[in-house]
């Protein structure tokens, strides 16, 4: 994944392969990259969360101290 990927990007990246395979716009060929490309996107917006989430936590435990 792009290191450089904003969060709400991947998000809307998988919200359109999403969409699109709701719809089926993709052949089975597509389908497999896309769902590959979609595994990955959920992935980096996990990781984003909870790195994020500890982050958050930090600054508070900071804060309260």
């Amino acid at each position: 994944m792009n290191d450089h990927l904003k969060y709400e990007e991947a998000l809307s990246q998988l919200e359109t392969i999403v969409r699109k395979m709701e719809s089926n716009e993709y052949d089975i060929d597509e389908l497999a990259v896309q769902l590959k490309t979609a595994q990955q996107l959920i992935k980096f917006c996990k990781d984003k969360l909870t790195k994020t989430e500890a982050e958050l936590q930090k600054i508070n435990a900071e804060a309260n101290a």
